[in-house]
């Protein structure tokens, strides 16, 4: 459990952090009319190399392992991360400065390729597959934990140094903060055997032997699959980002609240919904993994406009419509590792996460704040945030319908988990009829 979520925790950590510093980036880096444009390419940038990264990372983890993959990841985060802390500033060194700061990202947004979807495998894999949901969710308990420590690390060292002494040299901190986070993560993952699944596979000779053969098999063989999870990843990041990431920057322009005021309410929600997040994979091994996503999608769907309705009528009521959608979501958040690596057999489970999982995040979860702060300016309509999670939750329904349950299941063997029971049962029906 921890090899996996510390690694995501490093991830979400030097996401947040590079958010909440934008104003000393771009002051840094960036110098200029158009420098917060510079910084906001930063991030982008790391997204666009995502798919890339599922691209090599995902049929390499199903060939050499899973543990040696993410040994590779979060060493490579970490480094990129606190490489990006000592970087000379524009002022030092020029336009090398912002060249070597998009290189940074790149080689940040290209190991996450890999990290995400191998982190939910390997945590999946070790999982007992009747506790598979509630273990499963503390991958995003890390999520939550490294974006709420970005908060507070920033927020603390803001408050205690000062604005120019933060501009200065302080937000430096941060980012080499990464390195030691990476490194108790590298520990623990080089002291574990890979998962029992993948050594099951090595003993029986059934691991693909060749990555391009595995990437090949993956579109053929398993298109279904991955694009029933390619809708569910729609719904799933347009919420996160709409909510986690844009919503303090949605807060300020809206309703006027302050940095201080829109940190203190995510704050609020995400420890909330770290609370909440094993209770949500603990409910999706009693009543399953669909269920739950049902509840959730449908839910933000009915939810969504009257929560940020509520959320425009002051700090107070921002909270509590925050947490309302943040609890309903976590539904879908919590299940993650238990729903997505099941969706495909063992051979090609980590290539097929990994894909599928970041060319849907890069395109559809990543520009969500970009997107619902165009549509809001040129239309005037604040309401734009509640649509575009109400229009990916309408989309996540209609993948849901090809999902297969995997509650209890084994995830061993070259076949989809659950696959001859749902044909067993579809037949039997049809018998029936």
């Amino acid at each position: 459990m921890a090899a996996s979520a510390i690694g995501n925790a490093t991830e979400w950590f030097d996401y947040g952090v590079y958010a909440y510093l934008t104003t000393e980036i771009t002051a840094n880096f960036f110098p200029g009319e158009f420098g917060t444009l510079g910084t906001l390419l930063g991030l982008a940038v790391s997204f666009v190399l995502r798919p890339l990264g599922g691209i090599v990372w995902g049929p390499l983890g199903d060939r050499i392992g899973r543990q040696k993959v993410l040994s590779l990841t979060i060493i490579l985060m970490g480094v990129a991360t606190f490489l990006l802390g000592v970087l000379p500033s524009f002022a030092t060194i020029g336009i090398w400065a912002p060249i070597l700061l998009i290189l940074l990202r790149v080689v940040q947004g290209f190991s996450t390729g890999g990290e995400y979807g191998g982190a939910a495998t390997f945590m999946a894999e070790y999982a007992p597959d009747r506790k598979r949901g509630f273990w499963g969710s503390f991958l995003e308990f890390g999520t939550l934990a490294g974006l709420t420590l970005a908060v507070l690390v920033v927020f603390g060292l803001q408050t205690a140094l000062g604005d120019q002494a933060m501009e200065d040299y302080g937000w430096r901190i941060p980012f080499m903060l990464a390195l030691p986070l990476a490194l108790i993560g590298l520990y623990i993952r080089t002291k574990l055997e890979d998962t029992p699944v993948f050594r099951e596979l090595e003993a029986t000779g059934e691991k693909e032997e060749a990555a391009t053969g595995a990437l090949k098999n993956l579109l053929v063989v398993f298109w279904k699959p991955i694009l029933a999870l390619f809708g569910l990843v729609i719904a799933l990041n347009v919420t996160n980002y709409t909510l986690l990431t844009y919503m303090p920057t949605y807060l300020q322009n809206t309703i006027g609240l302050s940095s201080a005021e829109t940190d203190t309410l995510a704050t609020v929600g995400q420890v909330v919904m770290m609370v909440f997040i094993p209770l949500a994979g603990s409910l999706s091994d009693r009543i399953g993994r669909k269920p739950c996503w049902w509840i959730s999608l449908i839910g933000i769907f009915v939810l969504a406009i009257p929560m940020y309705l509520l959320m425009a009528q002051g700090v107070g009521w921002a909270i509590v419509g925050f947490t309302v959608l943040g609890l309903v979501y976590v539904l879908q958040l919590g299940t993650i590792s238990a729903t997505f690596p099941a969706m495909f057999p063992a051979h090609v489970r980590f290539a097929g996460m990994a894909i599928s999982y970041n060319v849907a995040t890069a395109a559809f979860g990543g520009t969500a704040p970009l997107i619902n702060d165009a549509l809001i300016g040129a239309t005037g309509d604040n309401l734009w945030p509640a649509y575009s999670m109400m229009i990916a939750s309408a989309v996540g329904m209609v993948a849901l319908i090809f999902v297969i349950e995997t509650k209890g299941m084994s995830l061993k063997g070259r076949d989809i988990p659950g696959l001859a029971e749902f044909e067993s049962a579809k037949a039997a029906k049809a018998a029936a009829s």
